[in-house]
């Protein structure tokens, strides 16, 4: 994913925040990072989850970080309806991990490359009719 970057370095949705407070969040993931966006009528606030790294290259039959998608779970707070879009099949294992775990959110999933933090959050506006 391109990264967007102000004059001071800092990307320019990324936040310190570690839970999401708005109801709607678009994430974008693969297996080693979930950049989440919480989109409202209000603005825009964004964290990301990163996996922890037990091999420091990805090949078959390798541990996985067996907490990862917990974590993402936990980092989206009081999100009630949430789009996942991303590259690979992380996206589906995020999907059935919260359709088992928070039965009461309303997720949908999509693919999708590797988008600008403009383009997720465009994505989210349009998905939950935010324009």
């Amino acid at each position: 994913m391109r990264n967007e970057t102000t004059k001071e370095g800092q990307s320019q949705f990324m936040t310190k925040r570690k839970v999401q407070t708005q109801a709607h969040a678009v994430i974008w993931i693969d297996h080693s990072v979930a950049k989440i966006f919480s989109v409202g009528l209000t603005g825009v606030s964004a964290s990301a989850v990163r996996a922890h790294s037990l091999s420091p290259h990805r090949k078959a039959n390798t541990e996985v970080d067996s907490t990862f998608l917990a974590r993402v779970s936990d980092a989206l707070g009081n999100c009630t309806d949430l789009l996942i879009i991303g590259p690979g099949i992380e996206k589906t294992k995020l999907e059935h991990f919260l359709k088992t775990n928070r039965p009461t959110l309303t997720v949908h999933a999509e693919s999708s490359d590797h988008p600008t933090e403009r383009e997720i959050v465009a994505l989210g506006r349009k998905r939950f009719h935010l324009d």
